[in-house]
C-alpha cells in the first residue's frame, strides 16, 4: 500500500470530492490516520461572512478531519472558474514551492494522504509568466493516481483519454473508481462501458459507487 493517492477525474462534476470523502472516511474508519490536501480550489462559498473551501469542508465533515481549512487547501479562489483564470482576476497565483511545503506538512500530520485535484488532469492551475497544469501538481506530489469516472454515455472516451495522457506524462495509476453507478437507468450500457474501460486501459475497477452511498463498499487498497 502506498502512503497516499492523488484523486483526479475524467472531468469536472464527475464527483471526485464525493468519492474523496468516502475514501478518507473508509481509511479512517479502518484505523488508518488518513488526511486530505488540495492545492487550489475555485468557487469558494460565502458562509456567515467567511469564504469557505466547499470541497475541503465537505471532506472534513464527512471524514471527521481535525485539520483547519488553511491546512487542507493552499489556494482558495472565490469565482467558480478554472484556477488560472480565478488567480488572474483575484491575484495570489499558485506557487509550486508553497504547494510542496503545504503537502509536506499535511503528509507529516497523517500516515496516509488523499490529494484531490481541480477539474481534469489538464486543468490549468496557473497561466501567466509561469504555466502550471494539474499534471504538474501530480508530478510534484508524486502519488499514484485514482481516476474517478462514470459509466454513462461518453465515459469510455473520457476515461481512456485521461489514462493515456497520464501515462504519457509518466504518472502511475492505481486504478479506476466508477461513480454514480446505475444513475443512467441502463445497466447493460454501464456494465459494458465498465468492461470496455477495463479492457482498453488494463486498469482495475477499485469500487463502484451509487448516488447516495455513505460507504466506499470496499476495504482500503
Amino acid at each position: 500500500m502506498s502512503k497516499g493517492y492523488f484523486v483526479t477525474a475524467t472531468g469536472t462534476d464527475v464527483g471526485k470530492t464525493f468519492i474523496t470523502a468516502l475514501l478518507v472516511k473508509k481509511w479512517r474508519d479502518s484505523g488508518i490516520d488518513a488526511g486530505y490536501y488540495k492545492a487550489a480550489l475555485s468557487g469558494a462559498e460565502l458562509r456567515d461572512g467567511k469564504w469557505v473551501a466547499g470541497d475541503a469542508d465537505y471532506v472534513k465533515r464527512i471524514a471527521n478531519l481535525p485539520d483547519s481549512q488553511e491546512q487542507l487547501v493552499s489556494y482558495i479562489y472565490k469565482e467558480a472558474v478554472s484556477p488560472h483564470l480565478a488567480a488572474r482576476k483575484e491575484g495570489n497565483p499558485v506557487e509550486i514551492a508553497k504547494v510542496q511545503a503545504d503537502f509536506k506538512a499535511a503528509y507529516a500530520r497523517h500516515e496516509f494522504i488523499f490529494a484531490e485535484g481541480s477539474g481534469g488532469i489538464i486543468c490549468p492551475i496557473r497561466y501567466d509568466d509561469q504555466k502550471i497544469f494539474l499534471v504538474d501538481i501530480m508530478k510534484t506530489l508524486g502519488l499514484p493516481l485514482l481516476i474517478v469516472t462514470t459509466a454513462a454515455l461518453g465515459s469510455i472516451n473520457a476515461c481512456v483519454l485521461t489514462v493515456e495522457y497520464a501515462r504519457s506524462c509518466g504518472l502511475s495509476i492505481r486504478g479506476l473508481i466508477v461513480n454514480r453507478y446505475g444513475s443512467s437507468g441502463n445497466l447493460e450500457m454501464e456494465d459494458d462501458n465498465i468492461r470496455m474501460m477495463q479492457d482498453l486501459t488494463g486498469l482495475e475497477i477499485l469500487a463502484k459507487i451509487k448516488d447516495g452511498d455513505t460507504d466506499l463498499g470496499v476495504q482500503p487498497f
